[in-house]
């Protein structure tokens, strides 16, 4: 049952990093929001999501993960209902920022209970299943946001993605207070204050300008903040080491990238996080503004390609046991042919429209199935128990970071060739998302590669 419930949340967090962008057309209607606002709302969430988790895993090191996942369940919730009500963009972008803040305290902790409860034996199915759930959330957000703002229940509109959010956040808080059992690291002292600043200052300065980059047209002050956030990690390395030589108690043990797994499968979620988050905005963008489609039928075109990914990656979980690295070296193939056939159909000339997006959008899933569900197991199938929590915080932090990164580069290209004002807006739509469809291919490509180096056998194999 305790795995049920902080999977629920997991579900519930990854959702609104996604079913927001569905809803974007409604609320700049209804709350009169500029597009910079709009961008915000997405951002904000990110941003204190990204910046706060590995922090929050160090807190839930100390004070106990239960205690923390209760009070990021909480916050979750109660900041869903501030966005539900909010009056003006402003008050929005406040409430997503803390609701970013609550995903950052629940979802490291996931991974952490996941790899403290569960047997070694039984874990890389477990991880599987966590897989599935953030391939589900992610895939199915648009999705299931188009359904909720299509039934428009009680007149309530875009509202609805946040309102769905609280019954559901009430009820997960129950549960764990019944479920969830309290566990922590005893070995942990005491919060490494030198080390939480200037990370959150490194997080900060890399994730602002891969958020706001593109919409702020790459002037002087983006490529400071990535100078300045390329130093404070060095800094950060720094203050790290000197902390184990004295023998204190870091906030990111450096040795856990001394694992070629945990590395390389760090690398692999960022560019696979960098892929799926983008490729999915640059749809929907397609979708509504390109073909005028409602949020109900936009999302509906993502029912085939959820399907497909659930199908899949129970395949992967079911199989990765006996056939290792291969699982994800195929999936990894699949995956670069799907958006690679999707650019190659579009850039040809015929008018875009969701039959002919449909089929390349299945590929993609059955191949995204394969790869990405294992991939999390890759990371953390050899991380000691005593290091589940900041492992989880590091790969919950590349999920965020791979995400900004993908909406920042692949988000620029997809701009940058959408030129309604000339052909049309259909017409734009299709060329800007074949364009973009190749430089998806590209990063799928480079975690392709990286799949390639990774060990060949899952941890309990070894």
């Amino acid at each position: 049952m305790t795995i049920s419930v902080v999977l629920s949340a997991l579900f519930m967090a990854v959702l609104d990093s996604f079913i927001v962008v569905v809803a974007d057309p409604s609320i700049v209607a209804d709350l009169h929001a500029s597009a910079s606002d709009v961008q915000w709302v997405l951002a904000g969430y990110q941003l204190s999501y990204a910046v706060f988790i590995i922090t929050a895993t160090r807190l839930a090191d100390l004070y106990g993960r239960r205690r923390v996942f209760l009070l990021g369940v909480a916050l979750f919730t109660l900041s869903s209902v501030a966005c539900a009500l909010s009056p003006n963009a402003g008050s929005l972008i406040a409430a997503r920022v803390i609701q970013g803040l609550g995903a950052a305290l629940m979802v490291p902790q996931v991974f952490a209970f996941v790899t403290v409860l569960v047997p070694a034996a039984r874990r890389h199915s477990v991880y599987g299943v966590v897989g599935i759930v953030m391939g589900m959330a992610t895939i199915g957000g648009q999705l299931i946001g188009g359904l909720l703002i299509g039934a428009n229940l009680f007149d309530s509109g875009w509202r609805l993605v946040f309102w769905v959010n609280v019954p559901i956040g009430t009820a997960l808080f129950l549960l764990a207070v019944r479920y969830v059992p309290k566990t922590g690291s005893a070995a942990t002292r005491k919060l490494d204050l030198p080390g939480v600043l200037v990370l959150s200052v490194a997080l900060f300065l890399l994730v602002l300008p891969l958020i706001q980059g593109q919409e702020a047209g790459w002037p002087w002050w983006v490529w400071a903040c990535f100078a300045g956030s390329a130093v404070a990690f060095g800094l950060f390395v720094a203050v790290e080491r000197g902390l184990e030589r004295r023998g204190g108690d870091p906030l990111v043990p450096l040795t856990l990238f001394k694992q070629r797994s945990f590395s390389l499968g760090i690398i692999l979620v960022l560019a696979l996080y960098a892929l799926i988050y983008s490729y999915y905005l640059a749809l929907s963008v397609t979708m509504q503004q390109g073909l005028g489609m409602s949020a109900l039928g936009a999302g509906l075109v993502y029912a085939p390609a959820a399907t497909a990914f659930f199908v899949f990656s129970m395949v992967a979980s079911r199989i990765i046991p006996k056939y290792g690295r291969r699982v994800l070296e195929v999936g990894a193939i699949i995956l670069a042919s799907g958006y690679l056939a999707a650019g190659l159909l579009l850039v040809s000339g015929p008018r875009i429209t969701p039959l002919l997006v449909i089929p390349a959008l299945i590929v993609q899933s059955v191949g995204g199935g394969l790869v990405i569900t294992p991939a999390l197991n890759t990371v953390l199938s050899r991380v000691k128990p005593e290091s589940a929590g900041v492992a989880s915080g590091v790969l919950s932090t590349a999920q965020q970071c791979g995400g900004a990164l993908g909406v920042a580069v692949i988000g620029a290209v997809f701009f940058g060739s959408f030129h309604p004002a000339a052909v049309g807006r259909a017409a734009a739509a299709g060329h800007a998302f074949a364009i973009a469809s190749f430089g998806v291919f590209l990063i799928a490509v480079i975690a392709g590669v990286i799949v390639f180096l990774l060990p060949k056998r899952p941890a309990s194999q070894v």
